[in-house]
């Protein structure tokens, strides 16, 4: 069956779900974590979202967490690897009804990790912006409730200029 799309209004329950999992993953990655960081639009307190739980630990050696999979696996995790991004590793749990994912970085690939972090803080301080990416996610899903990538490339664009002034207010504000 193919995932549904559903966005629904912010719940504050996703900031503890978040503090719940981040206790589970720690204990996987034990020393090879540097910080763990809740990402995505339910970081965003009032952002309409995907209840689905986005979490980016930063760790030392990437390398070190492909031995770890089994580990999380059992924990409810499905290991997929960099799927798609080079220097990641992306997991996920819920199967089609998902209701976290994981997006592991090293320390070294700044870039990213910088860019996920912008993008979150952007949306936390400047709340227009984040009702309008809310309402373009809300009427998304409607359009297509049964099609994430229909869904995914619609929204494609405005996150791609979302990024962009996320990453400018953060050089901006670093002066």
């Amino acid at each position: 069956m193919p995932q549904h799309v559903v966005v629904t209004e912010y719940s504050p329950d996703w900031k503890v779900k978040f503090e719940r999992e981040a206790e589970i993953i720690k204990n996987i990655l034990k020393d090879n974590l540097i910080s763990i960081h809740h990402i995505g639009s339910t970081s965003v307190e009032g952002l309409k979202a995907k209840p689905i739980i986005d979490i980016m630990p930063v760790v030392a050696e990437i390398g070190k967490v492909d031995c770890l999979a089994g580990e999380f696996e059992r924990a409810g995790y499905e290991y997929l690897g960099e799927f798609g991004i080079p220097g990641r590793r992306y997991l996920r749990k819920g199967g089609d009804e998902r209701t976290h994912q994981i997006h592991i970085f090293e320390a070294s690939n700044s870039a990213a990790i910088e860019r996920h972090l912008a993008l979150r803080d952007y949306l936390r301080t400047h709340k227009e912006a984040a009702d309008e990416y809310g309402r373009l996610k809300e009427r998304l899903a409607k359009t297509f409730p049964y099609d994430i990538e229909a869904y995914c490339d619609g929204k494609d664009e405005f996150v791609k200029a979302l990024e962009r002034a996320a990453l400018e207010w953060k050089v901006k504000n670093q002066a």
